[in-house]
């Protein structure tokens, strides 16, 4: 097991586990209630109003924060350098450690999460890239580690910044306060970009999934519908709403299945029964070996 060294600590661990597991608590729930086929009553649209005061908080200090000005300097900051070298299950294994559990919300940790995950996909005969990309799907949440300003910057629904912020993002009044809203490019339908660029061109806001993307992006021999997966994994304005599809090309439409397949196993994989960690080690470490280096620069 790695353990964290004092420079990665942060004393509101588990304050940022709590928000996440709130978050994801209410995905889960929404996913319930459209696979359910409940016919969508108007309150029902990406109701939030029942969430707990943590996610409304959550999403309102994100909304205000994530601009076009943040995204370009939080790339030039973690992306321009290296905080760590270290393995994919040296990763996983810290990201585990760096959670501060005197105040657990949720008897599932994180390893626990990506092994559930993998390991439904693999049940499921899914492909080896796949079940590494379920494994890996969170591990860009130790942005929170490596200097990120808060939560906001690390976890929720992502969504496009550049353009005029999309009804379809939960809590949209929250983004009065951000100064894009009212900027005189920035606020309007396209934007910065032009119809059919290709999401690939747009810049989502910034958290764990683009960070987790660009990393395997330069880094792995992962297929393009796995990057796709880390990607867009929280992008639900657009893969549970529909939202973005002025932007979307021919390749964006095979990514937006990719992404639909992926996502009930990261939601619906969690159970009481514990994956073995030391048993199930040496099966995944085999599938980083054949798609990582031994050594990943995060």
């Amino acid at each position: 097991m790695v353990h964290a060294p004092e420079y990665l600590k942060r004393p509101d661990g588990g304050l940022f586990d709590k928000t996440s597991d709130a978050i994801d608590e209410v995905n889960v729930l929404k996913g319930k209630k459209k696979e359910a086929g409940r016919v969508k009553e108007e309150e029902d649209f990406r109701n939030y109003k029942d969430a707990c005061d943590r996610v409304q908080n959550f999403y309102k200090e994100q909304h205000e924060k994530q601009t076009v000005e943040y995204n370009m300097k939080a790339r030039e900051k973690f992306l321009g350098k290296v905080n760590v070298k270290m393995s994919i299950w040296e990763a996983v294994e810290l990201l585990e450690t760096l959670v501060d559990d005197s105040d657990p919300d949720t008897d599932v940790g994180q390893i626990e999460h990506l092994l559930q995950t993998a390991e439904a996909i693999r049940r499921d005969g899914k492909p080896e890239w796949m079940q590494l990309t379920g494994l890996i799907h969170d591990l860009g949440k130790l942005l929170y580690f490596f200097g990120a300003e808060g939560q906001w910057d690390v976890v929720g629904d992502t969504f496009v910044v550049g353009c005029a912020f999309s009804e379809h993002i939960v809590y949209p009044d929250t983004f009065a306060s951000n100064p894009d809203s009212t900027h005189p490019v920035y606020s309007t339908p396209l934007g910065i970009y032009k119809p059919g660029c290709g999401l690939t061109n747009v810049m989502v806001s910034w958290g764990h999934d683009e960070y987790m993307y660009q990393i395997c992006k330069k880094q792995s021999t992962l297929p393009r519908e796995a990057l796709a997966m880390l990607r867009y994994h929280s992008f639900y304005p657009w893969h549970r709403e529909g939202a973005y599809s002025i932007f979307m090309d021919d390749e964006d439409h095979k990514d937006l299945e990719a992404v639909k397949q992926f996502n009930p196993y990261d939601l619906y994989s969690k159970s009481d029964d514990p994956p073995k960690v030391e048993e199930l080690k040496p099966y995944y470490q085999g599938l980083i070996k054949k798609f990582f280096p031994d050594v990943v620069e995060w």
